[in-house]
């Protein structure tokens, strides 16, 4: 049984609830990230994505100087390094989103996405 250990990235980009929109689509691009943790301090607050940026921008014209924290998915689902892939995927299909914070005693220590899910599952 392949488990998230195994698959999830251990590089995790985070911003805090106050970087602007336009900082956190920034940095994403720069990374070629679909989603950036949000932390406050060592703690996971929330969730920030190609999603939230689309959802900003097209809601508000000036959303770009908004902090993350208004558009962000507050207290994510998250995993742990022992959840079995298939159960990770099923979860996030049956839920609608595409990045799943992991976490190992309640400290982040990856994040997984449905692409990096799907390569595990039709290797």
């Amino acid at each position: 049984m392949v488990t998230l250990a195994e698959v999830m990235t251990r590089r995790i980009l985070t911003v805090s609830p106050s970087t602007s929109v336009a900082e956190a689509a920034t940095i994403m691009g720069e990374r070629a990230a679909g989603s950036a943790l949000v932390m406050e301090e060592r703690v996971l607050v929330g969730i920030f994505t190609e999603r939230d940026i689309v959802r900003a921008l097209g809601r508000h014209f000036d959303a770009a100087a908004h902090p993350v924290a208004e558009w962000m998915t507050k207290d994510p689902v998250t995993a742990s390094p022992e959840t079995p892939v298939q159960e990770a995927l099923q979860t996030m299909l049956e839920r609608g989103f595409r990045h799943l914070p992991v976490l190992d005693e309640g400290e982040v220590v990856g994040v997984v996405s449905l692409r990096d899910l799907s390569r595990a599952t039709s290797a």
